[in-house]
């Protein structure tokens, strides 16, 4: 059986902390695993939509990652 849903353990990395890809941005657990997510790109971590202690949909937005000064999508 497949998870569908995660929950936000921690960030290990903090809005306006510039990030590389690769690096370590959150923790993440599921009913049968933790794990920490890799950035898949490079910039600065500009808004974390998913805080801690939060369930949230596998695949869905965690964060918005740019440059400074980059406007945010809107919902």
């Amino acid at each position: 059986m497949t998870s569908t849903r995660v929950n936000v353990v921690r960030w290990i990395k903090h809005e306006g902390e510039r990030v590389r890809k690769g690096d370590a941005l959150v923790e993440l657990e599921t009913e049968k695993v933790s794990y920490e997510l890799e950035s898949p790109a490079q910039g600065v971590l500009l808004k974390i939509l998913a805080r801690e202690n939060v369930e949230v949909p596998v695949g869905g937005p965690l964060c918005y990652i740019g440059e400074r000064g980059e406007a945010l999508p809107q919902n």
